[in-house]
C-alpha cells in the first residue's frame, strides 16, 4: 500500500472527484479527513465509506480562514502531521460576462482560488517535509467559454499557484502539482440533458466523458513516489480535449 499510515487531507471530499479520491486513498491505507460544507452529506458519505477510525469528516466553508483552522486543528488531533493535501473544492455556475453581478463574481473567486490558496498556506505547519499537495484545476483555464469566464480565471490562477507554490516549497521537499480535468460523470453533469452531454462526447477524441475514479488515480499518482521527480506541472486529463483534435478522420 502506497499511503499505509500517511494522513491526507482532501476538501470538497463528499462527492465526485473529491470523493473518488478519499477512497482511492483509504483502499492504500491513508488516514483520510474530508470536508465540504454540508455536515449532512458527510455524515453519509462517512457512513457509505465505512473506514471507522482512519476517516475524519469535518463541516468547512474553504473560504473562511477560521474554517481552515478548525480543520487542520481536528486533523492534528485525530492523526497528528499531515503528508499530503488534495486542494479539491469548487464551484462554478455558468454565467454570461455581462451577468456576472458583484455577489456572483466573489463567492467564485473566494471557493475557487482563496480557497484553495488558503488551504494549501493553513496546511504548511501541519505538513510533514516531503509531502505533496495537489490542486484541483480545469481545462476551461485553458478555452475561451463566454459563459465560464469568472470559473475559467479562478482555475487558470490556480494552475499558476501550483507553480509558484512548488518553488517556494522545493526547500522541504513538498511538491506541488495540479490537475486540469475535463468534462467528468459527477453530480454536476449529471444536471445536463442528454443532448448537452452528446455535444460534450462529441468534443472528445475518446468520444466519452471521463469518470471520478480516473481523476481519483491521477491524484494518488502525483501525491505518491512514483512522482518523485515532478513538481509545478500541471497535468491535463480530459481525454485529449485540448491537445488533440476530435476529428481524427481528417
Amino acid at each position: 500500500m502506497r499511503f499505509k499510515n500517511k494522513t491526507v487531507v482532501i476538501t470538497g471530499g463528499g462527492s465526485g472527484m473529491g470523493l473518488a479520491a478519499a477512497k482511492a486513498f483509504l483502499a492504500e491505507g491513508a488516514n483520510v479527513a474530508i470536508c465540504g460544507r454540508t455536515q449532512e452529506k458527510l455524515i453519509k458519505t462517512a457512513q457509505n465509506l465505512n473506514a471507522g477510525d482512519r476517516l475524519l469528516t469535518v463541516a468547512v466553508d474553504v473560504s473562511k480562514i477560521s474554517d481552515l483552522d478548525q480543520l487542520y486543528t481536528q486533523v492534528r488531533d485525530r492523526f497528528g502531521k499531515i503528508d499530503i493535501v488534495f486542494a479539491n473544492a469548487g464551484i462554478g455556475t455558468p454565467t454570461g460576462f455581462g451577468d456576472v453581478d458583484e455577489k456572483t463574481f466573489d463567492q467564485i473567486v473566494s471557493v475557487n482560488f482563496k480557497g484553495v490558496f488558503f488551504t494549501a498556506q493553513q496546511a504548511l505547519p501541519h505538513m510533514n517535509d516531503g509531502g505533496a499537495i495537489v490542486l484541483n484545476a480545469s481545462l476551461t483555464q485553458h478555452q475561451g467559454l463566454a459563459n465560464l469566464t469568472v470559473y475559467a480565471a479562478t482555475k487558470a490562477a490556480v494552475s499558476q499557484l501550483a507553480r509558484s507554490l512548488a518553488s517556494s516549497l522545493i526547500s522541504r521537499n513538498i511538491r506541488v502539482n495540479a490537475i486540469s480535468p475535463g468534462v467528468i460523470d459527477t453530480e454536476m453533469t449529471g444536471e445536463f440533458d442528454q443532448e448537452m452531454i452528446a455535444a460534450l462526447q462529441n468534443e472528445i477524441p475518446m468520444q466519452r466523458l471521463g469518470q471520478p475514479e480516473e481523476i481519483a488515480k491521477v491524484v494518488l499518482f502525483l501525491a505518491s513516489e512514483d512522482a518523485s521527480y515532478i513538481t509545478g506541472e500541471d497535468l491535463l486529463v480530459d481525454g485529449g480535449r485540448i491537445r488533440l483534435s476530435p476529428w481524427q478522420g481528417l
